[in-house]
């Protein structure tokens, strides 16, 4: 870090650590009306800002606030109450039950029957606000979850393409596909995109989370568990649900800005949300939001030897280019991105009190520019004069790639809670599309004649789906639950442009010829029950099972049991739970085709395709229908509240996956005798390699989650709040044989080599483990958070099968200020990646022969060469890594309540 940057930091710590201000500490319980009983997680908050805690296990809470402060005390299920504390310093709180208010069920995402508390749960569920969010300082809702979900990953690709749209993100480590998406309760719509480059997330699709405006969220919450058997397709992993604000307290606008160290990714972004209530239960929540964010590029210094073996030109003239362009013009990093979005969600109650009539819709527009490789003049000898200035010397060029993301989803529904039964029907729909462009670039076959602005196609996917759910509380000890959905999906293919795809293509990003873009719908009907029985008041069993029918590809039949027992005075809770669970083959993996470029080192870069699980050319290589994917989802934990301020939970999770969906690693010609009949077919496709997705594989995942906080530690004339959130991983594993056609596996080849497997298995965190701690003192809240990211490891196409690739531990340390200027304006400061913390890897042998290859300098060289093209990707490597690689990032907001 720079010194002057280094003293403006803790020149503004130091102040920010010493200002205090003059306030009592309030102290407080909230009860039920109902039946008085305490309320546990309730929110108590100083009007007019995000300062405040939550209650404890027995409903007490202590909060720092002046004798004129107003509180604002809220809870899922009842009616918000602000009291004006007059000089009081003790409050013994009521609040009343929201009959109706059925959206605001914390164990939505761990059963469908009736709410239970927190402590309650049988399942490990964790629940984020919309300031644990903005806390992180993250400008999108996706990388907030990165640095407060230990076991939730994502990070940007350094190589982008369609994949700067949106980023893969994974829950254990499983996969983008097998974390369900829900907004409110219902299901969100898959993103367009499939994964295609050899980075984590290779072959899956998922929702867009950085879509969602952080600043619309009410809260998340997290069922860690499988739950397939209450919601079918994608539930494998887990569920985060995403509850919008609803009833108004306040309206609000604010700036954010940001940059890094480096001074380039600059940010600016502008909020406002705002709504009304109708009566006490009726609401219109709203919010609009708009932001750009500036390239950053961390290309590093290309290596001249490595330049002139891969593309064959002499050592001279790759020189002569560096000594102009030593990074060799390449632009990698994070690219520009420029988004506008737009969400409302309302509740309109109905005459009889008992009913409503709610919906939510929510609209977002993307554009992404990014950058292909810089084409150097040894790499593509000339542009056909098409885009070099008229009496310039012929330098290369560099080809952009640009997306035009479109994402909507809504939903309309009616609930009602009447004669002891809780109904609730909808109708969602949701899509996202994107179309491309390559600027900037040619197609070498059609030389003079080509242009230089190509519209290689683009995809589209969407969603209709129809929920009718039905629960009643038959007796005070047993719950009956069951319901349908109805789901029609669509995705297509959109053609490029003819001169995006004849001949050679777009050099960069090759276009979507004719027989490529299609249209495929399915549909599917499943229906489920949920039955939940309290034994006795400390022992509670939940059982669920369901049925669905593809178009598909038929039936699939899942169950699970989970149960809780609680004891030494409800202070010690222990769960279990053990479930089967299943994930359809995304339209995504069945009929994807295209073209597309990729770097083989030594060979420069090369087009390889990916042919439809449906096609004539998957029948000839003998690859099988795509089946569903099966799973067996085991967890065992506990959570204890020793006292008001301290809670902590252990959970062990087992998941083991058959018929794993994958996309094969690349299929090529050998020159072998074994390997003629499928070296013929390739050749008669033209294709140099090939791949498609296949059930090729079965897995084990097993781990652990810890979590625990430790709140209200005097400290001054302030308190300290704790909190450590952990994931471990014990074992990520292949288990079984690889499902290798015939064809393929007598030419000596298989579908999962060792990249694929290091990118499915091993390219996200052995461990990761965030601790932080909070100071509240007055009007001023410092965050500090340290986020541990575990070794990672890659194997990289072109590496030697002798040596593997490992990204180190890192700490990421993440400092935040808050200043509650006054009623209606908060300030803040975030510094994320406060010293400058980069992803750094190494190599290492994996026996004898790689300790060898180690041992010379040329060697290392080479094989470095191999994963970084050349030092393009000097960082991450060209496969990525475990956290971001722009170092440090300032962020600054204000606030202003209305």
């Amino acid at each position: 870090m720079k010194p002057k940057l280094f003293k403006l930091i803790l020149s503004v710590s130091c102040i920010f650590l010493t200002i205090t201000t003059y306030a009592q500490t309030i102290t407080g319980k909230v009860r039920s009306s109902a039946d008085n009983s305490p309320i546990v997680g309730a929110s108590v908050k100083i009007s007019g800002t995000e300062t405040g805690t939550i209650t404890d296990a027995n409903g007490n809470f202590s909060v720092n606030a002046s004798s004129s402060s107003k509180l604002s005390i809220s809870s899922i299920g009842f009616e918000t109450m602000t009291i004006s504390l007059n000089g009081r310093t003790s409050l013994s709180v009521s609040l009343r039950s929201l009959e109706s208010n059925l959206e605001d069920v914390i164990v939505s995402v761990g059963s469908r029957n009736s709410k239970r508390s927190l402590t309650d749960t049988p399942l490990p569920v964790d629940i984020l606000s919309n300031s644990d969010l903005k806390s992180t300082g993250q400008v999108t809702f996706d990388k907030a979850l990165q640095y407060r979900v230990p076991s939730f990953n994502t990070v940007q690709t350094p190589v982008n393409d369609a994949t700067a749209l949106l980023d893969p993100y994974e829950l254990r480590n499983m996969g983008p596909s097998r974390t369900l998406i829900l907004i409110n309760g219902k299901r969100k719509n898959l993103s367009s995109l499939v994964y295609i480059q050899t980075s984590p997330g290779r072959g899956e699709t998922g929702a867009d989370l950085s879509a969602i405006p952080t600043d619309a969220i009410k809260r998340v919450e997290i069922l860690r568990d499988g739950a397939s058997a209450q919601y079918g397709s994608d539930a494998i992993s887990g569920v985060m649900n995403i509850i919008l604000k609803d009833r108004f307290q306040y309206g609000s606008a604010s700036l954010n800005l940001g940059v890094t160290s480096k001074g380039d990714g600059q940010t600016v972004g502008f909020n406002v949300n705002n709504g009304a209530n109708f009566g006490s239960k009726g609401y219109i929540n709203y919010n609009l939001a708009f932001q750009k964010v500036s390239l950053a590029s961390r290309s590093g210094i290309v290596d001249a030897n490595g330049e002139a073996s891969d593309f064959g030109a002499s050592l001279a003239t790759v020189n002569s280019f560096l000594a102009k362009k030593p990074d060799a013009g390449n632009i990698n990093g994070s690219p520009e991105n420029t988004s506008a979005k737009f969400l409302v969600n309302a509740g309109i109650p109905l005459d009889d009190g008992n009913s409503e009539v709610y919906f939510n819709t929510a609209y977002v527009y993307k554009k992404v520019n990014s950058y292909a490789n810089y084409r150097t003049p040894y790499w593509r000898p000339t542009d056909y004069g098409l885009l070099t200035p008229s009496g310039q010397p012929y330098i290369g060029y560099q080809p952009t790639f640009e997306g035009d993301l479109n994402d909507y989803n809504g939903t309309l529904g009616f609930r009602s809670d009447k004669n002891g039964w809780k109904s609730d029907l909808s109708l969602t729909v949701g899509g996202n599309r994107q179309l491309y462009t390559v600027n900037n670039s040619v197609n070498r076959s059609l030389g003079t004649a080509s242009p230089i602005s190509f519209r290689p196609g683009g995809y589209s996917f969407s969603h209709q789906v129809g929920n009718i759910d039905l629960s009643k509380a038959v007796s005070n000890d047993f719950t009956i639950s069951f319901g349908s959905e109805f789901r029609a999906e669509n995705y297509q293919i959109f053609k490029g442009d003819t001169a995006s795809y004849v001949g050679t293509g777009t050099d960069s990003y090759s276009g979507t010829p004719e027989p490529n873009a299609l249209k495929a719908t399915r549909s599917n009907f499943g229906g489920y029950v949920d039955l939940a029985y309290d034994i006795s008041k400390q022992f509670l069993i939940n059982g669920t099972m369901r049925l669905e029918n593809y178009s598909d590809f038929g039936n699939a039949f899942v169950w699970k049991i989970s149960s809780r027992y609680k004891t030494a005075n409800n202070k010690l809770t222990f769960r279990s739970s053990v479930s089967t669970g299943f994930r359809a083959p995304s339209l995504h993996q069945i009929y994807t085709q295209t073209t597309k470029y990729g770097f083989v080192p030594g060979s420069g870069i090369q087009i390889s395709g990916l042919v439809n699980n449906t096609s004539s050319q998957a029948r000839l290589l003998g690859v099988p229908k795509l089946d569903a994917e099966k799973s067996v989802n085991f967890t065992i934990g506990l959570g204890a509240n020793p006292s008001k301020d301290f809670n902590i939970s252990l959970d062990y999770y087992n998941i083991t996956l058959k018929n794993r969906i994958i996309l094969s690693s690349e299929i090529g010609p050998m020159g072998t005798p074994q390997s003629a009949a499928l070296d013929a077919l390739l050749a008669a496709n033209g294709i140099v390699s090939v791949s498609f997705f296949t059930n090729g594989i079965d897995t084990k995942t097993e781990g652990l989650d810890l979590v625990a906080n430790y709140r209200n530690v005097n400290a001054g004339s302030g308190k300290m709040h704790f909190s450590f959130a952990g994931n471990f991983q014990f074992q990520n594993v292949r288990t079984g044989n690889i499902s290798t056609p015939a064809l393929i596996k007598n030419s000596g080849q298989s579908v999962f080599d060792f990249t694929q497997e290091s990118l499915l298995l091993a390219s996200r965190p052995k461990f990761k483990h965030i601790f932080g701690v909070e100071y509240e003192v007055g009007k001023w809240s410092i965050n500090l958070n340290n986020t541990v990211f575990g070794p990672t490891t890659f194997r990289n196409a072109g590496l030697d099968q002798n040596l593997k690739v490992e990204f180190k531990t890192k700490i990421v340390t993440d400092l935040g200020f808050t200043f509650n200027a006054s009623n209606k304006t908060t300030l803040s400061l975030n510094i994320s990646n406060l010293l400058n913390v980069l992803p750094e890897w190494k190599l290492v042998a994996l026996n004898s022969t790689g300790q060898t290859l180690l041992a010379n300098a040329t060697q290392v060289k080479q094989q470095e060469n191999y994963i970084t093209f050349n030092n393009r990707y000097p960082i991450t490597t060209y496969d990525g890594s475990h956290f971001s690689q722009l170092g440090t990032i300032f962020n600054a907001n204000i606030t202003v309540r209305f």
